[in-house]
């Protein structure tokens, strides 16, 4: 479902660099800018599909998942509130690579490749905070590959409680379910994890959702486990 919504237009008129942005820009922006709605489990955006623009997560949670390749999909990273995500997709003209996947009832705004475009043409500001969200997001991607390839479960499941993925809040709302499939392990695997800890001091478990308790001994844990 596609619409014009209030909560998009505010959004816009937030972010950091939209006050640099030229007075006719700002309007276009908050007319051209929309928000889309998806239930949990459903594919918000697919892979193959056409780009439209650049995404944010206006409330719920996505994960960006490749394709199925012989039966298996592999999560890259989870996109929650407030967080802006496929630049790459929105700078080359190809269709989207990976699935979109609301893993909670979720709305998207969607950006405009045209007023995307014109962003970066025109606003300095806007270049500035967009290598910084890329060079963020190169980081979480090393990160995932380093950890898929070399890393214990344990450092797994920790490094995506980590602030390198969960700037904004220390509360992160995840149920043990949702980070399996962010981390692809089993939610068994992910709960005898987080037991331990939560045995620890580093989180708290109340109801199935997380919150980091310690943020210097989440650090640590990662640092220890980074050469299982």
């Amino acid at each position: 479902m596609f619409s014009t919504s209030p909560s998009a237009e505010r959004f816009i008129a937030c972010q950091p660099w939209f006050a640099s942005v030229p007075i006719d820009l700002q309007e276009r922006l908050r007319d051209g800018v929309y928000s889309t709605e998806g239930a949990k489990g459903e594919v918000m955006l697919r892979a193959g599909s056409a780009v439209e623009g650049w995404h944010a997560v206006l409330s719920g949670l996505v994960m960006l998942r490749s394709p199925e390749s012989r039966g298996r999909a592999s999560a890259f990273i989870g996109v929650s509130d407030g967080d802006w995500f496929g630049e790459g997709s929105a700078m080359k003209p190809e269709p989207r690579r990976y699935d979109v996947v609301a893993l909670r009832p979720t709305y998207m705004l969607c950006l405009p490749l045209p007023l995307f475009a014109a962003l970066r043409e025109t606003s300095l500001a806007f270049n500035q905070f967009l290598v910084l969200h890329m060079n963020m997001r190169l980081g979480q991607a090393m990160a995932i590959i380093e950890a898929g390839r070399m890393r214990s479960t344990e450092h797994r499941v920790a490094l995506y409680l980590s602030r390198l993925f969960w700037r904004s809040t220390r509360r992160l709302n995840l149920t043990q379910e949702e980070i399996g499939q962010l981390c692809g392990l089993s939610r068994q695997t992910v709960n005898r994890v987080l037991r331990g800890l939560e045995a620890s001091g580093i989180v708290s478990l109340d109801f199935g959702r997380v919150a980091i308790v310690d943020d210097d001994a989440l650090a640590a844990h990662l640092a220890a486990t980074a050469g299982d």
